[in-house]
């Protein structure tokens, strides 16, 4: 763990904290499972998570056992993300699971016959045992249950489950759950509203390519990138194939404008972490990805395709097109590296959205947003109070002019990773907010009018003020 100083620099704290456990970490995701007002932390792993309670002074408590989380085995944890499906103003847990994995009887490395490009390569996923995806329901006094049969998310068949998505794809006010399956159709599983879900991936447009080919989806995430009221879905995929743009065209339908939307540059890139951000703060969500190839056997060959490879960084044009950027963004898009995870945040609060990448076997790189357009912005920290504390699900409806844009809190999504937990619009050259309004989980509808631009604020639900949030913790 780092801790920011406010000044640009960070200071690692990691065993100050209590974040020591040793292991094959994977994916992370943040939220106030107990609502007592800091944001806690769940970590999968292969073998069993671990759920770390904030304790609020700086450190954290393995309480993996103590909340019914502990479950030894051979599962290899993946995505996961923090939601509360049934809205009753406590965090519930969602876990994907890559395969289930028993080192006793798994093949040795290279003792596969699995080759890329002509190369022999260690094999993926296929002939190893697919595993489910959990759902854990918190029962507001710390602990959690297992309700994956329950809810018909254990109805699904086990796949190679790896990237969360957790959004309000169809406007009914109830959380739907999206997961990027490897080499198999991805699911997006319906909230029902009244407790369970239904998988319709395959049905919604969002399970396979446009050609309705399987795919290997990696990191996944929510935005709206044609400001039309829908949250759309990026997904990135394995090499030899394009990411996914899936249009929502509501009434639970969407298509695939990956090539309509001109998002076809980089075919041979692997993509990992990625999502939508307005990194010109025009009003109008780009797209930023990272890649890298699994297989290192191809440096030194004569393979056209390269183990460490570029970011890519598409702009929104704000007709529903886009355009490659990548190559005047900067040496932090251009510069390469095997990157997996990816984060979105604005850490020194300038009202520009910075990017953490994680990489393999290399140091993080952490990318400065820096932007010359002098384009207005709002940033918005949400408080529950009805709802849960973290305002995970929460919508803010933001309106300049004639202009429109939604966006959610949200835990998870990417690759493995966690965004800023607060609401960013860039807002081109308007002076004012016309109008934010903020629907919360728990039904309470907040609004506010004529609000000034390029500030941190800071809203509790059910207040009748705007606060300002420049000092709160980052």
């Amino acid at each position: 763990m780092l801790h920011n100083n406010r000044d640009g620099t960070f200071t690692d704290v990691t065993s100050k904290a209590g974040l020591t456990h040793f292991g094959w970490g994977q994916g992370v995701c943040v939220g106030d499972f107990d609502n007592d007002g800091y944001d806690d932390l769940f970590v999968t792993y292969w073998g069993h998570n671990i759920l770390y309670h904030n304790n609020g002074d700086g450190t954290f408590t393995d309480v993996t056992e103590k909340c019914g989380l502990l479950f030894e085995g051979t599962h290899w944890g993946a995505g996961c993300a923090f939601v509360d499906y049934d809205r009753d103003g406590h965090l519930d847990l969602f876990v994907s699971n890559y395969v289930d994995l028993d080192l006793k009887t798994a093949p040795l490395p290279g003792t596969g016959a699995c080759t890329f490009m002509g190369l022999a390569v260690n094999c993926g996923p296929q002939g190893l045992p697919r595993a489910r995806n959990y759902l854990f329901h918190n029962n507001g006094d710390g602990t959690f249950a297992d309700v994956t049969q329950k809810s018909g998310i254990g109805k699904a068949p086990p796949s190679y489950g790896l990237g969360v998505l957790v959004a309000d794809f169809d406007n009914d006010g109830w959380p739907d759950i999206y997961v990027a399956n490897d080499s198999e159709m991805s699911y997006l599983f319906w909230n029902n509203g009244d407790g369970t879900f239904t998988e319709g991936g395959l049905e919604a447009g969002v399970a396979t390519s446009r050609d309705g080919r399987n795919q290997s989806g990696m990191g996944v995430s929510a935005g709206d990138y044609d400001c039309d009221g829908l949250l759309d879905i990026f997904k990135t995929n394995f090499s030899g194939d394009l990411p996914n743009l899936y249009h929502n065209d509501g009434k639970r339908q969407f298509r695939d404008n990956t090539q309509a939307a001109g998002l076809v540059a980089y075919s041979r890139l692997l993509g990992w972490g990625g999502g939508f951000l307005d990194a010109n703060n025009d009003g109008w969500l780009d797209i930023l990805y990272v890649n890298g190839h699994v297989y290192p056997e191809i440096n030194g060959t004569n393979v056209p395709i390269h183990y460490k490879q570029p970011k890519v960084l598409y702009e929104n044009l704000g007709n529903g097109k886009f355009r490659d950027v990548s190559a005047s963004a900067g040496p932090g898009i251009t510069n390469v590296m095997s990157a997996r995870g990816c984060a979105f945040g604005d850490f020194d609060n300038d009202g520009l959205i910075d990017v953490l990448v994680n990489p393999v076997n290399a140091t993080p790189q952490l990318l400065h947003c820096v932007s010359r357009t002098g384009n207005n912005w709002i940033t918005l920290k949400l408080v529950g109070s009805k709802s849960n504390r973290s305002a995970i699900g929460a919508r803010v409806h933001c309106v300049t002019g004639d202009h429109q844009q939604i966006d959610e809190v949200r835990s998870g999504g990417s690759f493995y990773s966690q965004n800023d937990l607060r609401i960013h619009f860039g807002l081109a050259k308007a002076s004012r907010i016309d109008k934010l309004e903020i629907y919360w989980p728990s039904g309470q509808v907040d609004h506010f009018v004529d609000v000034s631009v390029n500030q941190i604020l800071k809203v509790v639900e059910g207040s009748a003020k705007l606060d300002s949030a420049n000092s709160v913790r980052r």
